[in-house]
């Protein structure tokens, strides 16, 4: 039903309004008696098999949504609902900012992907909190960053804001440092400044009682002696995994008429590249921590091959759009004819 008839709707508009309307008539909706539940007894499959204990946590399955989707934490359990294992939402900063300028959101239809320069909008990590106190259990990552405004040197100022406010409220942190929409964000994967935004966070995160995984999520632009370089760093700093990857500048080989618009690509283009990545870091660290798998998942099979790559879980953003809610169902069963 959705790739016959709801996607070539939506796809006739603006992908950034879409969004905003589909959020609003998935929190009404989920509001009416018995839809939540109906939705859950078509998406959701619970079977044991599927569990994964991963950096200490239990997954439900290994199929999460990355951030971006649900920036401010406004749709988490009705996005549970589809099947999801975990949520992942962000990325968040510790004041409210608006983010780039629109039009910052564009879908590559004949690529299968999208671009977006959103800029790290979000109401700010207070607003999300609140929203995240009425969690009944769905298993939450915050994604975190920093300012548009604040400088490079003072970055570490706000992730530690963010991980104070939201360390009751979710189950695992992600540091994005990997964004290309930031002015300079990129800079802090260098391996000194990373080390130090690293430490400083695991320096809080040890003193308390019972600490939280602490993962970072990398750009797929690496080159391989930089990919050393986090190799090197996870293993310094003893955070608990690394997510691959964030989205790529990489245009090559794109054919959609909007392939150059600035910003950040994901969706099927992405696929082999997170592929190559997932698996160099697996390899190369001998399996030395987990990975979070993500960038163009759009079939079962793909999920397989990040899997198979050296993931620990995956995630979604562009296949679930492209391809809809039933590709989490189409991957867990897949998960569970293969092993």
């Amino acid at each position: 039903m959705y790739k016959s008839f709801i996607k070539p709707i939506f796809f006739r508009f603006d992908p950034e309004k879409v969004h905003h309307f589909t959020f609003s008539t998935l929190k009404l909706v989920n509001k009416i008696s018995g839809v939540s539940a109906l939705i859950r007894a078509n998406c959701q499959i619970n079977d044991p098999r599927l569990e994964r204990e991963v950096f200490g946590l239990k997954f439900k399955n290994p199929v999460g949504l990355a951030a971006g989707l649900d920036k401010d934490a406004k749709l988490y359990s009705e996005l549970e609902n589809f099947g999801f294992g975990f949520i992942e939402i962000g990325t968040l900063t510790p004041k409210a900012q608006p983010g780039n300028p629109k039009k910052r959101l564009f879908r590559l239809k004949e690529d299968h992907g999208l671009i977006n320069r959103m800029g790290f909008n979000n109401g700010g990590v207070e607003e999300a909190v609140q929203r995240l106190k009425k969690n009944k259990g769905t298993l939450i990552g915050g994604n975190i960053g920093k300012n548009k405004v604040t400088p490079n040197e003072n970055a570490i100022d706000d992730y530690n804001i963010c991980y104070d406010a939201l360390f009751p409220y979710v189950d695992y942190f992600v540091v994005n440092v990997s964004s290309p929409n930031t002015p300079n964000l990129r800079a802090l994967q260098d391996k000194e400044p990373l080390t130090a935004l690293l430490n400083a966070l695991q320096t809080k995160n040890a003193q308390k009682d019972k600490p939280k995984p602490i993962l970072l999520k990398i750009a797929p632009d690496l080159t391989d002696e930089q990919l050393l370089d986090i190799i090197d760093i996870v293993a310094e700093t003893k955070i608990a995994g690394v997510i691959a990857t964030n989205t790529t500048i990489e245009r090559k080989g794109l054919v959609s008429p909007n392939k150059e618009e600035t910003g950040g690509l994901s969706g099927k283009p992405l696929t082999k590249r997170s592929t190559e990545v997932i698996r160099f870091l697996s390899e190369k660290s001998n399996k030395a921590f987990p990975i979070i798998g993500v960038g163009g998942i759009h079939s079962p099979e793909d999920a397989i091959e990040k899997l198979e790559a050296g993931a620990s879980l995956i995630q979604l953003y562009s296949g679930f759009i492209y391809e809809g809610p039933g590709l989490i169902k189409k991957i867990n069963e897949e998960i569970l004819s293969k092993y």
